[in-house]
């Protein structure tokens, strides 16, 4: 049952991380793309905002993809724990700790839940 729980929790972090690199990246699921994502990027001081856009969209779309394929896991965990350290410097972590006051609560939920994986290990179910 553990091996499954692990895939369970892999699977539905991961793919959500891909989703959101989705969006920087490719403007879908509602994003913005690149370009919107850059400007918004150069708006709050994330310079130059189109290559920030690029690295945080490859950094969430690769460690998702590394985090729920269960190969890579450790490589994954840094990549999402990183892009979550930057939204909470940058974006959150001046609004405090609930998500409803846009504060870091999430992204603090998600680096617990992905160092606590790596951790443990990926488990017996994994593309490898």
């Amino acid at each position: 049952m553990v091996d499954t729980g692990l895939l369970i929790i892999r699977l539905v972090i991961g793919l959500v991380m891909m989703a959101h690199g989705a969006q920087k990246l490719f403007g879908w699921f509602g994003g913005y793309g690149l370009k919107g994502t850059g400007q918004w990027m150069d708006s709050i001081g994330l310079k130059p905002g189109y290559g920030m856009a690029l690295l945080a969209g490859l950094a969430e779309f690769l460690g998702g993809f590394f985090f729920a394929s269960g190969i890579f896991v450790w490589a994954g965990a840094i990549l999402i724990i990183a892009t979550m350290l930057g939204a909470i410097v940058k974006v959150h972590g001046a609004n405090g700790f609930w998500v409803t006051a846009n504060g870091y609560e999430y992204n603090f939920i998600l680096i617990a839940v992905v160092l606590g994986v790596a951790l443990t290990g990926p488990g017996a179910y994994t593309l490898l």
